[in-house]
Order: structure tokens, then sequence, then C-alpha cells
């Protein structure tokens, strides 16, 4: 390395300078860890990111599902207010007003004399009665209009 070196360059150089044409080890070096580094730095942010829906996955459905549309806002707008609502929904256990409701319909159902979980079949037949009862009127009226005219016989 002596031999190349410039007449006015110092005689002491760190150890890190490198001939020409020679690998630069601490770029290299330097390199790694910096891309070591991103991926770490860019894995906690994402790890915080998803600190919401994280919390809110033991919750409800509903509830999950919109702090995990608030943090895609968040991450995608920019906007910290969508991530900041989306952590305090998460921490709060909304009531569950569903099942009391269902229990209750259930009830009136049994009391009604309805048979619970019909509701399907009471919605096909009633489409059934009423596309029979569209069809119906048009046959009637044709029927109708056959037996009004004379007969030549």
């Amino acid at each position: 390395m002596s031999e190349s070196l410039h007449p006015s360059a110092p005689h002491d150089l760190p150890g890190f300078i490198t001939a020409p044409g020679d690998t630069d080890t601490l770029m290299v070096v330097v390199g790694i860890v910096l891309i070591g580094v991103v991926l770490m730095v860019g894995n906690i942010y994402l790890r915080l990111h998803s600190l919401p829906e994280r919390m809110a996955h033991k919750s409800q459905k509903l509830q999950f599902e919109i702090v995990a549309v608030l943090g895609l806002l968040a991450l995608f707008t920019h906007i910290h207010l969508f991530w900041v609502v989306g952590l305090l929904l998460a921490m709060v256990d909304l009531p569950d007003f569903g099942t009391p409701l269902r229990r209750i319909a259930g009830s009136v159902e049994t009391i009604a004399g309805v048979p619970p979980g019909d509701e399907a079949a009471e919605t096909a037949a009633e489409a059934t009665v009423h596309a029979v009862a569209a069809e119906a009127p048009d046959t009637t009226k044709a029927g109708a209009a056959k037996s009004e005219v004379p007969s030549h016989a």
C-alpha cells in the first residue's frame, strides 16, 4: 500500500482506507448493518402499528373489523388519529347486544308458536306465494276474456 501512495499523502493512513481496486470492507459491513437496522426498525414499527388489531383480536368480530380498518386507514393515510381511535376502541369492551336480542327473538317466536329458525323457509314460501299470485291474475284475465267471447255453437 505504501508503494502506491502519493508523495504528499501522510504516511500513517488509517486501516479502513483501502488501496485502489481492493474491497472496501468498512462500506460492506456498514451496508449490512444498515440493512439489518432498517429491517429491525420496520419490524418494530409494523408490530407497534398492529398493536390495536392484536388487542381487539380477542373481542367481538365487528369490533375487530372496525379496529383493523382504522389501522389500515392510519397506515395508508398517515393520519395518526385513526390509530389512536383504533387503540382506544380495542381497549374498550363493547357490550354484547346481539345475543340478548337473539334470545328475546327466539322466545317471542316460541310464544307465537313459530318454530325458531324457520325465517328462511317463511321467506322462501312467501316469495313462492307472491310469484304464484303475480302469475295468477294474468291467467285469470285471459280466462275471463275467453269466457266473455260468445261462442258460435
